[in-house]
């Protein structure tokens, strides 16, 4: 019960000055229902220097990416793995990214193509358009005077050449090396690099001296020169494949003269081979380790390693691990490694997991696009999106794709210039229009619809997170 001076005290004050305060019934509402009163807000972008990618959905900002730019305080290595289903738009954010960044002078990209179409890598127009020929290794052309990349070149020391051909065997074996086997390869590639110095050593040099192992490479070890023949006869087989197998003509002769490593732009076209052979791995193998002796040089250059068709590499142990090891010289020579796949469940739960696991540690920037959603719930958890971002992927439509670059999670919409989208059209064969089409107004509108659709999601996603309870 109130005082009864108190009450005289605001009855003569309400009679002199009026009711200066209004009393009004509390209202409950839900979380839900409450968040018009919250002002909208957008997640801070990564800057402005660098390469445009396009725009933030809810925010509008133009979106800008660059992880030579980033490195450092935002961002701890410069590598990229981009997920996503086929449709999406995955190509079409590579080669602009590419094209835009080539227009610093610092800039050198590598490009493994394993995707073809009309007889060509997808990467052709772009190859075309700055006047640069693609490195096609087809196994047919190889065979007349056709492009050839050496395992023993020269130009790799022999430490890298020895575990070059180890990876080609296992990769093709399946399993790796016995000690045995690994001796008598070690043997075999001393006794060629150490006696053929008028020329390149090749593949065919290896299995001569496998199939003949020299008395005085078996007195090394005292061992018998039978055990040693036989120790070495397996590997003779796998590497005879090179040579003389449905692989002949690449690898079995001098690197072809010509090709240029000081290009800004370097497409290994592969477009050729079968991607589920067993060739695929081999061969990127190859080429990885070739290009790490050969490309990756302290200039002062910001090289871009980009590999479609990746899972080829995260799933092979073998090849993976050639590729950790190249992964590492991001930070102390300036590169990037880019990896393109369709499914992280393609890896993650492969013959390669540990491998896997460890390549996708060192992609600081992970970009996803539209995935069913039992799988975007497995990719969530596999790299640590945020629920409601995990929530959003299965609603993406082509074009837009949840970006984390280390922890900075925001939904971009990647925009194409009318001068990049012929070059970056790459569903020809099932379409009828022209490349101007790619995009016709009710895609635009449906676009629109789903950002916003997107941004209700997440909008709601954040609210119920920072409140459980009502709003009294």
């Amino acid at each position: 019960m109130r005082d009864p001076l108190s009450a005289l005290s605001d009855a003569f004050t309400a009679f002199l000055f009026g009711n200066v305060e209004t009393t009004r019934l509390p209202v409950r509402t839900s979380t839900g229902q409450a968040q018009a009163v919250y002002l909208p807000t957008a997640a801070p972008g990564l800057g402005d220097s660098g390469v445009i990618i396009g725009r933030e959905v809810y925010s509008g900002k133009g979106y800008i990416y660059d992880p030579f730019q980033l490195y450092g305080q935002q961002l701890p290595a410069p590598h990229w793995l981009v997920l996503g289903e086929s449709g999406n738009g995955k190509s079409a954010l590579e080669k602009t990214y590419v094209l835009r960044q080539l227009r610093f002078r610092d800039r050198q990209v590598v490009v493994l193509d394993a995707q073809g179409e009309d007889g060509v890598g997808e990467w052709n127009l772009i190859a075309e358009e700055l006047g640069i020929t693609p490195i096609r290794l087809d196994p047919t052309a190889a065979l007349n005077d056709g492009i050839r990349l050496n395992p023993l070149d020269p130009s790799i020391t022999t430490t890298g050449q020895l575990a070059l051909l180890r990876t080609i065997i296992e990769v093709a074996m399946g399993h790796g090396l016995d000690e045995r086997s690994g001796f008598a390869l070690k043997v075999a590639h001393a006794y060629v690099t150490d006696t053929i110095v008028d020329r390149q050593p090749v593949l065919m040099d290896i299995v001569e001296q496998l199939r003949h192992p020299k008395p005085e490479s078996a007195a090394a070890m005292n061992v018998d020169i039978d055990d040693v023949r036989a120790w070495g006869l397996d590997v003779a087989l796998v590497l005879d494949r090179l040579v003389d197998g449905d692989l002949r003509g690449m690898f079995d002769g001098p690197t072809t003269i010509g090709i240029d490593l000081d290009a800004p732009l370097i497409v290994f076209d592969l477009s050729h081979i079968d991607r589920n052979s067993i060739a695929m791995p081999i061969l990127m193998a190859i080429v990885g380790v070739w290009l790490e002796h050969t490309w990756i040089r302290p200039d002062r250059k910001k090289r871009i390693f980009l590999v479609e068709e990746a899972w080829h590499i995260i799933n092979s142990p073998f090849v993976a691990q050639l590729f950790q090891r190249l992964l590492k010289f991001g930070r102390r020579l300036g590169l990037s490694f880019v990896a393109v796949v369709h499914h992280l469940s393609d890896v993650v739960d492969g013959a390669a997991a540990k491998e896997a696991a460890a390549i996708l540690k060192m992609a600081s920037t992970r970009t996803i696009y539209a995935q069913k959603a039992d799988e975007a719930r497995a990719t969530g958890k596999v790299i640590g999106l945020p629920r409601w971002a995990v929530e959003i992927i299965p609603t993406l439509t082509p074009g837009i794709a949840v970006w984390d670059v280390n922890g900075n999670v925001q939904v971009v919409k990647h925009l194409i210039t009318e001068a990049e989208r012929p070059l970056v059209f790459t569903d020809r064969a099932m379409t009828e229009g022209s490349a101007a089409d790619l995009l016709p107004e009710d895609v635009r509108a449906a676009e629109l619809e789903a950002e916003q659709r997107a941004a209700r999601i997440e909008h709601q996603q954040r609210l119920n997170e920072s409140s459980e309870s009502t709003v009294a």
